[in-house]
């Protein structure tokens, strides 16, 4: 076990490396020079100069790279052009609105689907099947947005019942910010569900067929004793794979959910940085980003041996 957690860890380690090396490539290829965004199309040659020189724009890349990095590892990276404050302090801010919010669309995701996968896999080719299928398909066919959109026309604007945009602070109101979240959370929630249910019927439906199942059904067990102890927990493994997979999917669907209810969470941050060059922060958004979504498979990796004994890391 300790030598396939240090395998890991050193595969994690590579793999982080690898992105900021794309990462940091990429910020630099593409179109726009920083220093002119700042000062403006008309600055004089002289003070682009010396602004690029500030910003390190003029050194080597290796040696642009190294320093970033350097940073990094350290916990520095960098800081805002366009704010004028430290990136990771940014990125700190916007978190308390997008960390709640995919936190909270993985808890529905996972609430909504789980109960009616298994539904699903119990009656199998019945009509509480046939309907959780038919509600499976609409949930993948719909783009996130325009779900946000219906769900602020039918909620906010009809009903009244929750704001259509904007976040209310926690210090301000805890139950505030909650509702703020609550819409833009379904809206990512529903979507994945969708997906998830998908997986829980199919992965159940495999696990309902095996000899051991058979096996406590013979024994008389409660057929409720039988789904939830015997083959809801070794089915699991698909399930909570494919939802640390959709981890990565919540943040970066924040982007465009956050940009519908005018949330100002990371996914405005890095539209914003984007639309003004703003190098430090996309790069810092992005490694961030990458670093979660990595930790989260490791995690689910050691996981595996929990949710199944049978599994072994020799």
């Amino acid at each position: 076990m300790r030598a396939y957690i240090l395998r890991r860890l050193g595969a994690l380690v590579l793999t982080l490396l690898l992105i900021s090396i794309i990462v940091f490539l990429v910020m630099r290829v593409l179109p726009g020079d920083p220093a002119q965004i700042i000062l403006g199309t008309e600055a004089d040659p002289a003070l682009l100069a010396q602004m690029r020189e500030k910003l390190g724009l003029n050194r080597p890349l290796p040696v642009q790279y190294g320093e970033w990095l350097k940073g990094v590892l350290t916990g520095d990276l960098g800081e805002s052009i366009t704010y004028n404050t430290p990136v990771a302090g940014l990125i700190a801010s916007r978190l308390a609105v997008t960390g709640p919010l995919a936190a909270l669309a993985l808890l529905l995701t996972a609430v909504i689907s789980i109960p009616l996968g298994i539904h699903a896999a119990t009656h199998h080719n019945r009509l509480g099947d046939y309907g959780i299928m038919l509600f499976s398909q609409l949930g993948i066919s719909i783009p996130e947005f325009w779900l946000g959109i219906l769900l602020i026309l039918l909620f906010a604007v009809y009903a009244r019942w929750f704001p259509a945009g904007g976040f209310t602070e926690w210090a301000e109101s805890p139950l505030g910010a909650l509702r703020s979240l609550l819409l833009p959370a379904l809206a990512l929630g529903v979507v994945r569900a969708a997906i998830i249910t998908r997986i829980a019927r199919s992965s159940l439906l495999e696990v309902l067929g095996e000899d051991y199942v058979r096996t406590a059904r013979s024994k008389g067990l409660p057929e409720g004793v039988v789904i939830t102890k015997h083959a809801l927990r070794n089915s699991l493994i698909s399930v909570v794979t494919v939802l640390a997979l959709q981890l990565g999917g919540l943040l970066a669907g924040t982007i465009i959910i956050e940009s519908v209810f005018y949330l100002p969470g990371m996914g405005r941050l890095v539209i914003l940085a984007i639309a003004q060059r703003d190098l430090p922060v996309v790069q810092g958004v992005v490694i961030f980003i990458a670093g979660v979504i990595i930790l989260v498979n490791f995690l689910v990796d050691i996981l595996y041996g929990f949710l199944d004994p049978r599994i072994r890391y020799d």
